[in-house]
């Protein structure tokens, strides 16, 4: 980041940032996926400076980007949001819009992880 280099790091980071990405459940209290020391390392990156791109678009509401085969948890609509876009500062000023395409998931031998995108001003 101090280089000034625009920079988006983006992939499936198996974090559940807040409560407020993942289903109401107490099933997964001890998965790695929402355990205080993930979260917390997901929050020092944020207090980098790093903005989470669908987050400043959708900070309200559920943003699942996962549904797990398991327990008809896509029929159920009891997803998580695995899938994250983290911008540099200049960049988050560029940010136009980012979405999840939710409809891919319930596809025939769709990926439990629905396609996630986002759109930069250039």
């Amino acid at each position: 980041m101090a280089s000034g280099a625009p920079v988006v790091l983006a992939g499936d980071y198996n974090v559940v940032p807040t409560p407020q990405d993942i289903y109401p459940t107490r099933s997964l209290d001890d998965n790695a996926l929402i355990q205080p020391e993930s979260r917390q390392a997901f929050a020092r990156l944020l207090a980098q400076g790093w903005t989470d791109a669908m987050r400043k678009l959708h900070p309200d509401g559920p943003l699942w980007t996962f549904w797990d085969y398991k327990f008809e948890r896509w029929h159920k609509d009891k997803g998580m949001r695995l899938d994250h876009f983290l911008l540099s500062p200049n960049l988050s000023v560029r940010l136009v819009d980012g979405g999840v395409d939710r409809w891919a998931r319930g596809q025939e031998n769709a990926s439990d992880h629905a396609p996630t995108w986002i759109m930069l001003d250039l």
